[in-house]
């Protein structure tokens, strides 16, 4: 009987952890979700209101940009299904921004036509902000199609939610990856589109469908394309988090970081054969925080039945060698530097004439010196060792 009831009682206990633990997932899961109390939905429009839907607002641009929106007022709902974002982000924003109905949070994918129809018939947006995207030119060329699909494919869903919405403003995160190999520098928004590798298609072809569809409607639409970003918020509360898996595709700040932290062994610059002063590739390297106010800007100046298309960068090339440089001096580390063969579809030289966004928006950037936006991204770095902590946590 002593056993018997020795079992008994081991086995009543397992259980009990088991419904415990099951409980835990529950109620973590429950709280992504589009359904739970965190996630309450603003179905009407509201007097002095203006509600923006921020996809991928849980990532790197993204999370910077609604919290530049949040900051002036704007009430904002993120959509993001955390692949490439970060929840950790999410709640720096909810934290900083507690106001009821100020922040709302929805995990949702964008490739779900349903749960994005249903996010649009729930609540009363005055204009999207489309950031989620992939967007690793390396991994493109690896996954075409992923790209095509979570780029232009998710695209066409926004707009077809917007359109059934009546959802009449749009701000589309684009790049200069559209423009691929100019014969002349510096970019101007006339120079002609000829992608040279998935990414920069799959967001042409995005570009080319909104263009499309705006000439039916009387949608305001701007377009920025936008250069290399670098930096994080100057104040330090959000920074660049990418996911561990990621990090051989990632920006060249990330990876400068991780071999300034050990993470890993050096920096591995590909391609020293490029016809540049240097020899490696010269990109214009544009701080998020400018990026953002462009973006900020670009929604304020959205004009009913118009499409604006402007380029967002510093106007000013720089080449790897140089960044390299400059994120020693930035981290105090001298970095070791393995040179490589050239990465698949990358492109020798660009940087932007940003002359009309600054004509039409009054718009410049302001963190141009290139060593102390790496400073500022590095005091993050060193603060947040492991980003923003465990995956989504």
């Amino acid at each position: 009987m002593d056993i018997v009831s020795a079992n008994r009682k081991r086995n009543f206990a397992g259980r009990i952890l088991v419904a415990s633990v099951l409980a835990g997932v529950f109620i973590f899961m429950f709280s992504l979700s589009p359904d739970s109390d965190s996630t309450k939905a603003f179905p009407r429009h509201e007097t002095g209101v203006t509600r923006v839907l921020v996809t991928g607002g849980a990532g790197y641009i993204g999370s910077h940009a609604a919290l530049r929106l949040l900051k002036d007022s704007y009430h904002v709902t993120i959509v993001d299904n955390l692949s490439r974002g970060n929840m950790g982000a999410v709640k720096v924003l909810q934290e900083l921004f507690p106001q009821p109905g100020q922040l709302q949070f929805i995990y949702a994918d964008l490739g779900d036509a349903k749960a994005v129809n249903k996010i649009f018939a729930e609540n009363a947006f005055d204009a999207v902000m489309h950031f989620a995207a992939v967007a690793y030119v390396g991994e493109s060329t690896l996954e075409p199609l992923r790209y095509y699909h979570n780029i232009t494919s998710n695209t066409l869903v926004i707009l077809e939610a917007m359109a059934a919405h009546k959802v009449k403003t749009l701000i589309y995160s684009s790049t200069c990856a559209t423009y691929g190999e100019p014969d002349k520098m510096p970019i101007t928004e006339s120079t002609p589109q000829k992608p040279i590798n998935p990414y920069g298609k799959a967001k042409k072809m995005s570009e080319d469908i909104i263009i499309d569809f705006s000439k039916t409607t009387n949608m305001a639409v701007m377009i920025l394309r936008y250069f290399n970003v670098i930096g994080s918020d100057p104040e330090g509360r959000l920074g660049e988090a990418p996911h561990p898996e990621l990090r051989e595709h990632g920006r060249i700040s990330g990876a400068c970081f991780d071999a300034a932290r050990g993470i890993i062994p050096g920096l591995k610059v590909r391609g020293t054969d490029y016809n540049t002063a240097d020899g490696t590739c010269v990109r214009d390297y544009i701080d998020v925080t400018d990026l953002v106010d462009a973006h900020v800007l670009a929604l304020a100046n959205a004009k009913p039945g118009k499409v604006g298309i402007y380029n967002v960068g510093t106007g000013k090339g720089r080449s790897v060698k140089e960044f390299v440089e400059a994120c020693k001096k930035a981290t105090g580390v001298n970095i070791k530097v393995e040179y490589l063969s050239r990465r698949p579809g990358d492109y020798a030289e660009v940087y932007s004439d940003p002359s009309k966004i600054r004509d039409e928006l009054n718009w410049t950037a302001r963190f141009t010196d290139l060593q102390g936006s790496l400073q500022i991204a590095w005091r993050w770095q060193k603060t947040h060792i492991n980003g923003y902590g465990s995956h989504n946590n």
